[in-house]
């Protein structure tokens, strides 16, 4: 598994840099976004480094896949939003603002509007309570 030694996912990857994870497997971890666009915005990476789409190997890529269609089901469960808004940006000029793959689950509620991103840090108790509910909603 390919790494870079700069990239803050690659640092949560590693353990260097804490996380409020969702679920992991041998190919992809899952966290809640610390700067939310909304409550539950988790992101899926793909343990293998890849800038974005054009780079990421096809096996982490359908891994990725999997994982985001897995976790999206459980967002769904737990906290039953009107909608997901699945994202994933590629380049500074499309948004990606982290340059290792990455796909976004937003929940999103009737009337909703928000950005890709979130402009403030969320509330880290808020943030580890969401994540035991899609966490929950996983097992079941």
């Amino acid at each position: 598994m390919n790494s870079s030694e700069n990239c803050i996912f690659c640092k949560i990857i590693r353990g260097a840099v804490p996380a409020i994870k969702v679920c992991e497997d041998e190919y992809t971890l899952t966290f809640m976004d610390i700067n939310p666009a909304g409550p539950g915005h988790a992101l899926v990476i793909s343990k293998a480094h890849a800038a974005n789409l054009l780079e990421i190997a096809e096996p982490d890529l359908l891994a990725v896949t999997r994982t985001t269609q897995r976790v999206a089901r459980a967002v769904q469960k737990a906290l039953v939003p009107d909608g997901l808004r699945i994202g994933q940006f590629n380049g500074a000029a499309a948004g990606q603002t982290v340059l290792h793959y990455h796909v976004h689950i937003v929940p999103m509620r009737e009337g909703q509007r928000t950005g890709a991103h979130g402009r403030a840090p969320g509330d880290p108790e808020e943030l580890k309570v969401l994540a035991a509910r899609i966490r929950e909603a996983l097992e079941d």
